[in-house]
Formats: C-alpha cells, sequence, structure tokens
C-alpha cells in the first residue's frame, strides 16, 4: 500500500501552468494567457501623436493679376484671395494704378493681388462673353488672370478702345481720333479731372472725367453695361459720345466747348 502523498505531483500555480500550455507543440513563449477581455492589449500602440500627423506649412503667397468688374471693392477681392494684411495691403500693392481714393475703383482696372488661397478663382472681366474653362500650367495651379476674349490696357489708349468697342455694339458713332482729341482737350487725359470754376460748377454741377460731362448728362446718356461712376474713364467716355452723338451727330464733329 502506498504511502500517501509520497508520489503526490507538486502543485503549480495558474500562472506558471499558462505559460507551460502555450509553449505545448513548439516554442514555448513566456508570456502569461489573458482572458478575451483583454484582447486588445495585445495589439500595437498607436505612433505618438507628432509621428501620425505632421501640419502642413503655410500656404505661400501667389502674385496674380486681378481684373476689376463692376461691383467690386478692394475689401471684396482682398477676401476672396486671402490676402495676407487685407485690403489695405492690397491699396498699398497697387496705389499707383488706384489713386488717392481706395474706395474708387474702375472696371476694367488690373490689380496685383498676392493670393493665399491654394483654389484661388480665376478673375472676371468686363466682357459678357461665358468664360473659357481654367488651363493648368505643368504644375497643376490654375493659372490667374482670366482667358478671355479680349483685354485692354489700363491707359487712355485702352480706355479709348473699350469705349470704341462697346459704342459699336449701341451704334454709336465716333472715332479713336475725334475721342482722343476731346480727351486731351477737355482733361489732359487725367480721369479724375474736375472744373471747379466755370458756370456749371457755379450751379453745383462740375464737370467731371476724361470729357468733363456734368452729372446731368452722364446720366442721361449713360451707356448699360458701364458704370455708373461719372469717374470711370470708360462710362465718361462712352456716355459723352453718346449725348455728342445726340446733339452733333459724332464726337467726331465736336472741335471745342460743348
Amino acid at each position: 500500500m502506498a504511502v500517501r502523498g509520497k508520489h503526490r505531483r507538486p502543485r503549480t500555480n495558474p500562472l506558471t501552468r499558462g505559460i507551460i500550455a502555450a509553449g505545448t507543440g513548439g516554442a514555448a513563449l513566456t508570456l502569461p494567457l489573458l482572458g478575451a477581455t483583454h484582447a486588445s492589449a495585445a495589439e500595437p500602440q498607436s505612433a505618438p501623436a507628432a509621428a501620425q500627423s505632421v501640419p502642413q506649412a503655410a500656404q505661400p503667397a501667389k502674385s496674380l493679376t486681378y481684373t476689376v468688374v463692376k461691383g467690386d471693392s478692394l475689401a471684396r477681392i482682398a477676401d476672396k484671395y486671402d490676402v495676407s494684411g487685407g485690403w489695405k495691403q492690397l491699396y498699398k500693392d497697387n496705389r499707383a494704378a488706384v489713386g488717392d481714393n481706395p474706395k474708387l475703383i474702375h472696371p476694367g482696372l488690373k490689380l496685383t493681388v498676392k493670393a493665399t488661397k491654394s483654389d484661388a478663382k480665376k478673375t472676371a472681366t468686363t466682357s459678357s462673353a461665358p468664360a473659357k474653362p481654367a488651363a493648368k500650367p505643368a504644375g497643376g495651379v490654375a493659372q490667374a488672370t482670366q482667358a478671355s476674349a479680349k483685354t485692354y490696357a489700363n491707359n487712355l489708349d485702352g480706355w479709348i478702345r473699350e469705349s470704341l468697342d462697346i459704342m459699336a455694339q449701341k451704334g454709336i458713332p465716333g472715332s479713336y481720333d475725334g475721342i482722343y482729341r476731346n480727351v486731351m482737350r477737355e482733361s489732359s487725359g487725367n480721369p479724375q479731372a474736375i472744373n471747379n470754376w466755370d458756370s456749371n460748377a457755379a450751379k453745383g454741377t462740375p464737370s467731371k472725367g476724361l470729357l468733363q460731362t456734368i452729372d446731368p448728362t452722364f446720366q442721361a446718356y449713360h451707356v448699360d453695361g458701364t458704370s455708373w461712376d461719372p469717374y470711370d474713364p470708360v462710362a465718361n467716355i462712352t456716355a459723352a459720345c453718346n449725348y455728342a452723338a445726340d446733339r452733333y451727330g459724332s464726337i467726331d464733329n465736336v472741335n471745342g466747348p460743348y
């Protein structure tokens, strides 16, 4: 009869049995067995936050040319293209073109815009023709300038040519030479010119702009599609030529005060 307890197997604790069981049938893995509720503990740890997402560098400003359209303001343009420094910086960058009054910008005026929006839209023009699809250079960034049917220089030559095109559409007679001759006599080519000393000024309606129209005449002969600002060079020329056509047959027939 065997002596009680002589051949009793040594007792092992549960953790030891777990280690032995894990090694059955191959190289032992010296890991404690875990319950299903702790299975997630075996998943790889997440990478540090700094390694997961690296903040992108600030978008550099891109210089583009914007053509002013009716209803524009420096504040609206600066907001559209997220100009650093807002409308004040936009005005500072374009003061030579805009002049002393930042509230007065004319359709057709070309501004240099330092845009920080990567999705900046192409600029609009005064043309009513539908815009062509945006062309993209090799780098894939949309070009900033508008692919328009026709553009005009922001100077006296460009203003006269744009006015002549509008006049042709509206059936208003006049030639480049006739307009140029009268502009140089009336204002010397200064779209901000104003006469504050003659009889019209004494009546409270001074002559304004390239062709020195008074407000009642400008409003009566204003041509649709142009600005209602009498200092706008294209609007002023076109309205004056419309008036001259009605009274004299054509601006070409005007050779003195009219």
